[in-house]
Order: C-alpha cells, then structure tokens, then sequence
C-alpha cells in the first residue's frame, strides 16, 4: 500500500504492523540484557573491567569475521527465513543463562561465549533485516516505516535499560535474563504472522561469481561511491568512540559515581530518552534544512554534549549525564532515521544485503576495538580518564562528515551516479 493510503502505516499495514511490534519487544529484551550482563559481570561475578569491554568486545566480533559473507548469502536467500532462525537460536542462548545460573555454572567465560554466539546470530538477522524492510513497503511509505521503527526502538530501548535496573535489583541480574528470552519470543511469533512471502530465488537470478567476487563487490561499491564512503567512515569512527565509553560505562556509574542497579537503569532510560525525541524530529529537521544539513547538525552538533558525561558525580551532578546522553541519543538515532531512508533509496534493491553488510562489516567492525580498547583505557588511566578520552572522539568523528560532500550540499542524493548503480554497492544500534 503506498503513502497515498488512508491513515497511518501501522494502522493500515498489517504486515509492517507485526514487523513493528516484533521489532519493538526485541529492543525492549535486548535493552534489558545490555544492562543486565554488565551488572552480572560486575556485582554477581566481580569481573574487571576490561573483562567487562571483552563481553561487549565479543557481542560484536563476529561482524569482523563473518560480516561480509553473510550480506552474500542474505542477497541469495529470502530474508525472513534468516530472521526467523537467528531469533531462535538467540533466545535459546539468553534463557540459558539464568538456567545455568541456577545450577551455579555461570562465569565470565561462559558468559563470553553468550555474547559472541548470540552476536553471530546477530550478524545474520539484522543483514537480513536491513534488507527485508523495503520488500514490504513501498518507496512512498519507508521514510515514515523508517520513522517509526528508530522511535519505537528508542522507546523500547529506554523501557528496557530502566526495567533492567529494576529487575536487577528486585530479582537478581541473572534472571533479568529471562525478559530477553520472552520478547524473542514475542519477535518470533510477529514474524510467523508477516503474510508477505518473498519470491523464492531462482538459481538464474543468483550470482554465478564466487563468494570473494560479490562480497568485493559491495566493498567497492562503498570505496567507489563519496556519500557511501563518508557515512561509512564517519559511521566506524562514531562507533569505536561511542562503545569506547559506552562499554565502561557501567562500571563508570556504579564504582565511580556510586549508584546502585536501580538508580543505574533509570538514569540510562533517561538519557536513551533523547533517541524518541531524535526519530521523532528527524523527518521533520531534514525537511526544513535539508538532509546533509540535519545529518551535520545531528551527528556534530549534538555531538558536542557527550563531554558533559564525564562531569557526572553523585547528587545533582548526575544531570551531566543526563544532559550528554540525552543529546548523545537523539543525534545517533535521528542521524540513523536519515542514513536509513538515504540508503534505501540510493542502493540498488538487489544489492541492498550486499551494501548492509559491507557498512556494517565497517561499521560494526570498529564496536569491539572500542570496547577493548574502553576497557583497556579504564584499566590503564582509570575509568572517568578514560571516560574523557572516548567521549571526546564522538564529536572528533563528525568532523569526517564537515570536511566531506556532505558539509558543502543541502540534501543528500536520491539515486546514484549512473556509473555506480549497476555494480556497486552495505549499517549500525544500530549505532
């Protein structure tokens, strides 16, 4: 159904409708386990804290190993299959923790090789996501889906990281676990319901190169193209800072501020706040100022306000936090609601895995250096030094976008140089 229709997309698109809903309770349970391993690391099994950057080191791993093959084999296969498999295996790993847990088997180790299964399976359903969006939705209607999914996201995100807190503090942070297992489950059953079938791909349409071939040819589609190539930077730069801080930041609240789990998870629902406020402002920024401007003004301006985190101590000075992360979490999401709906018109729809992939494998490929490289820099120089120091390279990383096409144009392309749409052409939490 295109944008002309009646009402609004979730109300008359059934199948973006369970997509939404699907979406929506995995960021919630996903969100929950974000704060809920860190606090098991730390209170239950007393890690250090570059133990801590290696489970979050590990999560995304697998994007550097696997990462390009897999946007290959999303681009042969239907995508939903792949979703539906990925969520699976997922929630298995997560509802075993707390099981194991209970027969007192849990470690860091054990936990290690949570996050890097559970980032493998990972890899596989958000190539395939990225790719299965535009099957269901007309061009008219991906603008407002995109929308919609960022803000539905961030809301879940900030439900989650508050109720993660709670549940940590009231039953225990390895049965906050569970939550995760329930909303994959939830996930898994809104995609049994999607009626859309895509096409089943036939061995003439598939590729007849080897794998190494088509996966180059996705990176050269990102090395050949400017805009690509200046969001793919930009997007790996962002990211090793981002996670950089991100990864300690627990340990940060709880062991420099001194906060206990729930007074944890509150102030993390408050500050992830600001990504509801960025998906919900996004579209309407980009449509006063241009694309590539509300890209600047979201991925530099807003970026500025991540050195107020550091400042944070106890009492009234938590508001440093608040005030950073707010404005930290708008400007990635809102910048994330464009980057999307830029992609999705500009990349051939054919290639669309391909072009997932291969940002992602740049992209997502820096997220464990940042976490090693976090951990390692709070156990070296101390945690709030190395607080600095990360949360100083998120703005740092906005002036790849300033001294790019993108600081001297209004919007950012609809279609590519002709030369680049037939053989080129790859994402972040998500940043």
């Amino acid at each position: 159904m295109s944008a002309g229709g009646r009402g609004g997309l979730l109300r008359r698109h059934r199948d973006f409708r369970l997509l939404w809903c699907g979406q929506t309770a995995g960021k919630f349970g996903a969100s929950v386990t974000g704060v809920a391993i860190p606090l098991i690391a730390v209170s239950d099994l007393h890690a250090s804290t570059f133990e801590v950057g290696l489970l979050s080191a590990c999560a995304w791993a697998p994007w550097l190993v696997i990462g390009l093959p897999v946007g290959v084999w999303v681009d042969r296969l239907r995508r939903r299959p792949i979703m539906l498999a990925s969520a699976a295996v997922s929630l298995l790993l997560f509802a075993g923790v707390p099981v194991v847990g209970w027969l007192g088997g849990l470690s860091v180790g054990l936990l290690l090789v949570v996050e890097l299964l559970t980032g493998t399976a990972s890899v596989f359903f958000q190539t395939a996501y990225s790719a299965y969006l535009p099957s269901i939705l007309e061009p008219g209607d991906q603008a407002e889906g995109n929308a919609k999914l960022h803000g539905s996201a961030s809301a879940a995100q900030i439900a989650g990281l508050g109720s993660g807190g709670v549940i940590a503090q009231l039953a225990g942070a390895v049965n906050g676990m569970f939550a995760n297992a329930a909303t994959l489950l939830v996930s898994l059953l809104c995609l049994v319901g999607i009626r859309h079938r895509e096409p089943r791909v036939a061995r003439t349409e598939r590729r007849s190169g080897a794998l190494a071939g088509e996966v180059g040819e996705g990176l050269r589609l990102v090395a050949g193209d400017p805009w690509l190539r200046t969001l793919t930077l930009f997007g790996s730069a962002s990211n090793l800072a981002l996670m950089g801080y991100q990864t300690i930041l627990v340990v940060f609240l709880v062991r420099s501020v001194g906060l206990d789990p729930g007074a944890v998870g509150g102030l993390l629902a408050v500050a992830g706040s600001g990504g509801v406020a960025g998906a919900f402002v996004a579209r309407r920024v980009a449509g006063r100022v241009g694309t590539a401007r509300a890209t600047l003004l979201f991925e530099l301006g807003l970026a500025l306000f991540a050195l107020l985190i550091p400042l944070t101590v106890g009492g009234a000075g938590v508001l440093f936090y608040v005030i950073g992360g707010f404005c930290v979490s708008m400007g990635v999401v809102a910048g994330n609601v464009i980057k999307a709906g830029f992609q999705q018109h500009y990349c051939p729809p054919e290639l669309l895995g391909r072009l997932a992939a291969s940002t992602a494998f740049l992209n997502y490929g820096t997220i464990p250096l940042g976490a090693l490289l976090g951990g390692a820099l709070g156990t070296a120089l101390g945690v709030r030094t190395a607080m600095w120091v990360m949360t100083a390279g998120v703005p740092l990383a906005g002036l790849i976008l300033y001294f790019s096409p993108i600081g001297r144009a209004r919007d950012l392309p609809t279609s590519p140089r002709p030369a680049v749409g037939h053989a080129e052409r790859s994402e972040l939490p998500s940043r």
